[in-house]
Order: structure tokens, then C-alpha cells, then sequence
């Protein structure tokens, strides 16, 4: 079935929703469900939005492309698609208001506990900024050496 490339449901007194399967078609050149009772949203990323609005004609709940949008596809006053609100929404529920919270506050405490401990502890402040300054040191040498290097090998 999924080399179908015409099918035709017209006034078949069918009802309820477009089956997303319908939508799994990709052959399909011709399409008519017309003069039937089905309702909600044509389902969306599929060529059933390329067929002619009049494929459509009768089904007076249907709606979305390439008929008049959904009542719930109106979104600060513009319509827009499901797939571009889907790219931006998290399906995984994990990332919520209160994940960003304990995040912000993790940072806050962390930071700010190395901080006090090297403001506190005068070893550790010392030990940290002599890690820092020999981190620096190698940085130069490494840097110089190399750059000696390269200049030798191409100016012989």
C-alpha cells in the first residue's frame, strides 16, 4: 500500500480524524476525501498539504493546510505552522522553568564557594594564582620555542 498513487474516498460518509498513516504515503498523486464527515487538524510534514483545497470540499471540521488554520494554530497573533512550534517546544519534559532555577543557583554557589575559599584560605589563594602564573610561563616558553622553530626551518 505504500506505492498508492490514487485513491479516492469521496462520499463515503466517513468520520473522525485523517489517519497519520494516510499521511505515510509518499506516492500518492491524487488524493479526494471530499464529502465526508471528518474533523480536526490534516496532518502536517506530509504531501497531503499539496493537494487542491477542493480535495477537502464537505468536511466542514477540517482544517490546516491547505484549508483555513486550526483555532489552536493562532499563536501571538499569527498563525503558524505545528512543525514550527514543535521545533522549539521540548518534547523530553526535562528542561523546565525549574531546571533552569537550580541551574542558575548551582552556578551561584559554586561560584562563589571557590571565590570565598580563595578570599578565606591564604595557601590555597597562593597555591592557585602559582598554578595560574606556571600555567602562563609554559604558555610563553611552548609559544616562543615553536615560533623559534618554525622561523629556523623556513628562513634555512
Amino acid at each position: 500500500m505504500e506505492t498508492l498513487e490514487w485513491l479516492d474516498l469521496s462520499r463515503n460518509q466517513l468520520s473522525g480524524e485523517i489517519p497519520n498513516s494516510l499521511a505515510d504515503l509518499n506516492f500518492l498523486s491524487v488524493l479526494n476525501l471530499s464529502y465526508n464527515n471528518l474533523r480536526g487538524k490534516i496532518p502536517s510534514g506530509t504531501q497531503l498539504q499539496s493537494f487542491n483545497s477542493s480535495m477537502y470540499a464537505g468536511n466542514i471540521q477540517l482544517c490546516g493546510k491547505p484549508l483555513a488554520e486550526c483555532p489552536g494554530d493562532i499563536f501571538n497573533g499569527s498563525a503558524t505552522d505545528q512543525e514550527e512550534r514543535n521545533s522549539f517546544e521540548e518534547d523530553d519534559g526535562f528542561i523546565t522553568l525549574g531546571f533552569y532555577i537550580c541551574m542558575a543557583f548551582g552556578f551561584i554557589i559554586g561560584f562563589w564557594t571557590v571565590i570565598t575559599t580563595l578570599v578565606l584560605k591564604h595557601s590555597w589563594r597562593h597555591s592557585y594564582f602559582n598554578w595560574w602564573n606556571n600555567v602562563g610561563n609554559w604558555m610563553y616558553v611552548t609559544t616562543t620555542v615553536y615560533l623559534r622553530r618554525l622561523k629556523r626551518k623556513f628562513l634555512e
